[in-house]
């Protein structure tokens, strides 16, 4: 009888497991955000907006606020992925910093985003001789950066097992916010210009 009962009390505690998923969506919000504050220049180009359009913008958020409160917005409660440590910080500091030297090597083709994420020097040929040694020094910083990040997200939300799920996330999300005429490459191998 002894016997019985302590294996049943195996049993139901063999039961008990407790799921924590990875966030996917809220990975790839972190990610877009993350990745458009890095690559963040101040583009003197745009147009200021014509006060019509402001007036308009103004007119719809009114709107959009009286309807708040007169009909309470329903949201769906979404898992949350934290992004912000000292770690984050300082990393997305450094990249974003970097990214303005980086940007003339994307623009020109000589640097690609491979289909892991990383950085790589499309053709080191094609790179001039003067500036080669300048781009495999930020390419190797921004990759090794990047790791960096990816663990520091997955210890910031108690999971550091979750490093390859959020690489593989921001590897996506790195291709998907390239800017046009930028390298990347494809799942099968092959470089493509966005």
């Amino acid at each position: 009888m002894k016997k019985i009962s302590i294996i049943g009390a195996l049993l139901l505690t063999a039961c008990v497991t407790i799921n924590i998923y990875f966030p996917a969506a809220a990975a790839e919000k972190a990610a877009d955000q993350i990745i458009k504050d890095i690559q963040q220049t101040t583009d003197s180009s745009q147009k200021p907006q014509s006060d019509l359009q402001s007036l308009k913008i103004v007119f719809y958020r009114l709107i959009d606020g009286v309807l708040n409160v007169v009909i309470a917005p329903a949201h769906a409660q979404q898992a949350d992925l934290s992004i912000d440590s000292p770690e984050i910080r300082r990393l997305t500091a450094s990249m974003q910093n970097r990214f303005s030297s980086l940007k003339p090597y994307y623009d020109a083709g000589y640097i690609g985003i491979s289909s892991d994420g990383l950085l790589v020097v499309r053709d080191p040929s094609a790179v001039p001789l003067r500036d080669r040694t300048q781009v495999n020094r930020l390419v190797a910083a921004e990759n090794a950066d990047r790791n960096k990040l990816y663990q520091a997200i997955a210890n910031a939300n108690g999971q550091p097992n979750w490093f390859t799920q959020i690489k593989s996330t921001f590897a996506a999300r790195w291709i998907g916010n390239a800017r046009s005429g930028w390298w990347y490459q494809a799942p099968n191998g092959s470089w493509r210009q966005k």
